[in-house]
């Protein structure tokens, strides 16, 4: 079977498109719909006719951010009763994460029950794109993401690397320790 190839030809460009100034007006001109938009939205708040205001922008360290019911924060391993941790080093969660930011390392356990165990556990919150995927895949519901700390910040990409004593004891921030 032969492939037929098709000559695509671009249309000519006249001198509105060579020197691309109409596509900047047409730019400034969204810009200005917006920015008039909410400057009216704002006034119609201030003068109590309209309830909603326009676009905000929400004052970070002071002002917490509104998160939904199902967001996904931050990353916390389980441990069982006698203070050991749940996982039982399966690789379904590293298998399964799409940003590949999860290391585990196997080892036997000394538990008879627990066939082996995680020797290490850790997760790049530098490279994670905080799916869920991994929480949804373990087993033994040994990984959980909460919903409630927003503040994963670093100064330094290798602190963004939790291991597994940091994710047991709920570490929240590593630019504060």
């Amino acid at each position: 079977m032969a492939i037929k190839i098709k000559e695509v030809t671009r249309p000519p460009k006249n001198f509105q498109g060579q020197i691309y100034l109409w596509e900047v007006w047409l730019g400034l001109l969204v810009t200005f719909r917006h920015l008039f938009v909410n400057l009216g939205r704002h006034t119609l708040k201030a003068l109590g006719i309209k309830t909603e205001p326009g676009a905000v922008t929400i004052q970070y360290p002071e002002d917490p951010a509104v998160l939904g019911k199902r967001a996904r924060t931050r990353h916390r391993l389980l441990k069982r009763d006698d203070g050991t941790p749940r996982c039982t080093a399966c690789l379904l969660c590293e298998t399964i994460c799409p940003a590949k930011c999860i290391r585990i390392v196997a080892e036997e356990s000394p538990d008879v029950i627990v066939e082996k165990r995680a020797k290490s556990f850790s997760i790049d919150l530098g490279l994670c794109v905080f799916c869920g995927y991994c929480a949804e895949a373990c087993p033994v519901d040994a990984i959980h993401m909460d919903s409630t700390d927003v503040a994963i910040t670093a100064y330094d990409r290798k602190d963004m690397i939790w291991n597994m004593a940091e994710l047991l004891e709920g570490k929240k921030n590593p630019a504060s320790a």
